[in-house]
């Protein structure tokens, strides 16, 4: 398992936009599955939507992406950088997603040359799909 603490350290991302709290399964350079825990505290709520809260689908992709930033830092240690959206494909969006749910955030590489990563992504709450996508993300070092 990977804590807060260690994503922190792996990732560029802070509060309020860091979106993943925690990884409960890890497989080099494979696959990886994190957790999301979404609070009425999140700072997009007061205007999306005041009477009915939603967590944004962009919101839920970029958490799938920040996860599998986790993988890539995680997989090659000794690379330190960013990772960059580089493109997003056939995302769909199943459930809304409200205050009290935890998403649990699954990645499976599709494909990994040089900094270039495909992941082919899949959010769910209670064990159900609410969003899914494949994301194209490129490591950058510094």
């Amino acid at each position: 398992m990977i804590d807060i603490n260690e994503i922190m350290q792996l990732m560029p991302h802070s509060y309020p936009f860091l979106l993943v709290d925690r990884i409960l399964e890890f497989e080099p350079a494979k696959r990886i599955v994190g957790i999301k825990n979404v609070t009425f505290n999140e700072p997009y709520f007061t205007g999306h939507f005041p009477q009915r809260p939603i967590m944004p689908g962009v919101l839920i992709i970029e958490a799938l992406a920040q996860t599998g930033g986790v993988l890539a830092f995680k997989s090659f240690p000794e690379k330190k950088g960013l990772v960059f959206f580089t493109g997003i494909d056939d995302a769909r969006f199943r459930k809304p997603v409200i205050p009290g749910d935890q998403i649990k955030l699954v990645l499976e590489v599709i494909k990994h040359r040089r900094e270039i990563w495909v992941f082919e992504g899949k959010a769910y709450v209670d064990n159900e799909v609410v969003a899914e996508a494949r994301i194209m993300a490129m490591l950058k070092q510094e």
